[in-house]
């Protein structure tokens, strides 16, 4: 089995990669970068530097740390075509766009972006480095396209700090999470095709972010806090009646008063609907849904906003009784067992997260700057995409039916490293088996 995965490899990973490799402008590079991402998918149980060159190329740590930390090549190449390969596998409008972001812990405080911050793969705040992430997914299958590093404000505003952790000047300004994810969301949108877009209440609480996603003309699934505030989808607004005496009134006024999503919600008959059959049987909660409109509109006091966008409010309520509550604008004609199916897609980001660190180490690099992060961080979702397009495509007698399942069948023999005569680097795949 070793020796047909070794074959396997060779046959199947450089054709995979050749539109990537072209992008590489010196042979160095067009040498390392397939041979990291060969590591990355190996069995190795640690993959930083040197383990990882240990099992492509041993005794050459130096040459290719130096290609992670200090190479000037740049990402946006790779991570577009590793869009369109992802929206030749998903793309279309059954497909969704996730929204979120992922947490790397680490000890110290040198790591770029590292500071004391909530991490939700924890459950608190812990010291760690925040990546927001944007990935593509359909029928519960993800292929992450984006991982973008958050800087805490303690590093914007200190600028020798940023300067020794090589923050290029037009990344080292201080930006939110959403604005980050819009960002992203921009440079991906014209290489993917998708219907609806779904983030967590770290994001859809932010009326901002809800409202760039509507002026983009996308539909969206986002979580919300119980506490939001919403008026009935009736509900006029009018202007205010002119007084007899003292300063006219500056805001119109509503034909009704504000409620929160909780209180519209408790009103609302709660059904149980099953959202999709698991592996133990089918998932399923209670759910109630409303059409209102959002109070984000027209700020007229603090705290206080005339109506916005007409939305769907989804409240659920799980074992044990814990309630969630989300928000969306899909049309008013839409089931409330489609409104559970689509925000529900959201999970699969969360198996994207852990396949990044468990199956290609996201998280067991050790180095310190920017470009070191940017570059680990790109090649491993390569080497995800390239697990995840064997596993859709289940070519040459490939079959995993998972990603742990399909890097075990490939990584049961490596290529053996092959040195090239003039540049003295090692192939990554030699010509023949």
């Amino acid at each position: 089995m070793g020796h047909q995965a070794s074959l396997r490899w060779r046959r199947l990973f450089p054709t995979w990669f050749a539109p990537f490799l072209s992008t590489f402008h010196h042979q160095a590079q067009r040498c390392w970068a397939p041979l990291y991402i060969q590591g990355l998918c190996s069995t190795a149980h640690r993959k930083s530097i040197v383990p990882l060159a240990e099992r492509v190329a041993p005794g050459r740590a130096d040459p290719l740390q130096h290609f992670i930390t200090d190479s000037p090549w740049t990402i946006d190449p790779l991570l577009r075509l590793l869009a369109q390969q992802a929206n030749t596998l998903l793309g279309g409008k059954q497909a969704v766009l996730i929204i979120d972001d992922t947490c790397l812990t680490k000890f110290g405080r040198h790591s770029v972006g590292v500071a004391r911050q909530y991490s939700g793969q924890v459950g608190k705040v812990t010291n760690c480095q925040c990546l927001v992430s944007l990935t593509l997914a359909k029928d519960e299958l993800p292929i992450p396209l984006a991982l973008r590093l958050f800087l805490p404000s303690e590093w914007t505003e200190d600028p020798a700090r940023m300067q020794r952790a090589g923050v290029p000047p037009a990344y080292a300004v201080s930006q939110t999470k959403w604005a980050l994810a819009l960002e992203e969301l921009d440079r991906i949108r014209k290489d993917v095709d998708f219907g609806v877009v779904l983030a967590d209440a770290g994001y859809g609480n932010n009326a901002e972010f809800r409202k760039a996603l509507s002026r983009r003309g996308l539909l969206w699934s986002v979580g919300i806090v119980k506490t939001q505030k919403v008026y009935q989808e009736d509900v006029r607004v009018t202007p205010a009646p002119q007084l007899a005496r003292g300063r006219p009134p500056k805001y119109p006024v509503t034909s009704e008063e504000r409620q929160t999503v909780e209180q519209v919600l408790s009103d609302v008959p709660w059904q149980k609907i099953v959202w999709r059959q698991g592996s133990k049987g089918p998932l399923h909660g209670r759910f109630a849904a409303a059409f209102v409109r959002i109070a984000d509109g027209m700020r007229t006091a603090p705290g206080a906003h005339l109506p916005g966008e007409e939305v769907w409010i989804l409240g659920e309520e799980r074992a044990g009784g814990e309630k969630k509550y989300y928000a969306c604008n899909l049309p008013p004609s839409t089931t409330l067992t489609t409104l559970v199916e689509i925000m529900k897609r959201r999970w699969a980001c969360e198996h994207a997260h852990r396949e990044l660190k468990q199956e290609v180490g996201l998280s067991h690099f050790e180095g310190r700057s920017w470009r070191g992060l940017c570059h680990h961080a790109a090649l491993c979702l390569l080497a995800l995409g390239f697990l995840q397009w064997l596993r859709l495509t289940q070519p040459d007698e490939v079959f995993g039916a998972t990603v742990p399942a399909i890097r075990e069948e490939l990584a049961g023999a490596l290529p053996r490293p092959v040195v090239c005569p003039r540049c003295r680097v090692v192939a990554a795949h030699p010509a023949g088996p």
